[in-house]
């Protein structure tokens, strides 16, 4: 039997000494379990929250087709020599599109060396500002919906979190509409700078009647097109969630939804009132006398009353007699 190894005090280690202890990962476990506990799911599913879900999904996609983009298109030139020419000119262009650092070399049909030709156009700017606005969209989205989820009760407190939601969403919306507009600008210079006949052009070699310059492969655009298709689209999202954020703000009360208040029947007292006072001006119309204004109009009645009682019962006798 071999004897266990000591160190150089003489003392036998323990079995588990040299290992490294395995992180103890319980607490993280809790910790994550309570923030899903804790979280709000639900909201996912009514417009603030599914729209904003669509507002992170569509920036991805906008900034992403844009600023991932590498395009290339091929030109051929064919000198009087065949020995001179070069059917295959590959022109490689990406973002941020400043076209006018990006070159090729084409042959000059009298010597064997190349003319280097660069592109004409920077568009940078345009197409920067649509990624900025795509990616800042995105993280905004993002952290808005962590808060819907988790922190919604202190997002509604004090009518703050939706009045600052309300204005950041404004901004985005204005600013999707500018990047876009200013990106489908950019794009069409784009297009016309990397259009292979209009490169040719500027080819001195293509001037000459006894050469021949054609183009062999157009540069592909449809993920710069779908770009701008996601920054309208973008607008659309962020334009249309106004609405909803709008009726978290609390501005809309209950007293304004409200139908108006309808008027109240009047009083039982108040309709006789009216009827007896309808019954004492038909009266004195009949009698051919007009209502005294000045005096009250029962005591009047009565006094009338009486006198026509008085002066009826003569008439009546005499013609008895």
């Amino acid at each position: 039997m071999v004897a266990p190894k000591t160190n150089t005090q003489g003392v036998a280690p323990k079995p588990n000494q040299w290992k490294t202890p395995l992180p103890d990962t319980r607490d993280l476990e809790k910790a994550v379990n309570t923030l899903v506990t804790r979280g709000r799911f639900g909201v996912l599913k009514v417009p603030l929250g599914f729209v904003k879900v669509l507002q992170w999904f569509f920036a991805i996609f906008a900034f992403s087709t844009c600023g991932s983009y590498s395009g290339m298109f091929k030109i051929a030139v064919e000198c009087k020599s065949w020995v001179q020419s070069d059917l295959s000119i590959e022109v490689e262009f990406e973002y941020p599109f400043r076209l006018h650092q990006e070159y090729f070399d084409a042959p000059t049909c009298k010597s064997e060396y190349k003319e280097r030709v660069f592109l004409t156009g920077d568009y940078s700017s345009s197409a920067e500002f649509f990624v900025t606005i795509g990616v800042f969209a995105f993280l905004y989205s993002m952290a808005a919906l962590s808060i819907y989820v988790f922190f919604f009760e202190k997002y509604k407190e004090n009518n703050k979190g939706p009045l600052i939601d309300l204005g950041v969403t404004g901004v985005f919306a204005f600013m999707w509409l500018v990047s876009s507009a200013a990106w489908a600008k950019g794009l069409s210079n784009v297009k016309t700078a990397t259009n292979p006949d209009e490169v040719i052009t500027m080819i001195n070699a293509c001037e000459e009647d006894e050469n021949r310059c054609r183009e062999v492969h157009d540069p592909v655009m449809s993920g710069l097109n779908t770009s701008v298709a996601f920054g309208f689209i973008n607008l659309v999202l962020w334009a249309g969630n106004l609405w909803f954020i709008y009726r978290e703000t609390g501005i809309i009360t209950d007293s304004v939804l409200a139908p108006p208040p309808q008027e109240k029947p009047a009083a039982p007292d108040a309709h006789v009132k009216q009827g007896a006072n309808e019954q004492e001006t038909y009266t004195n119309k009949q009698a051919g006398h007009s209502p005294d204004c000045s005096q009250e109009g029962y005591p009047q009645d009565v006094q009338y009353s009486q006198g026509s009682n008085q002066q009826g019962a003569p008439t009546s006798f005499s013609n008895h007699m």
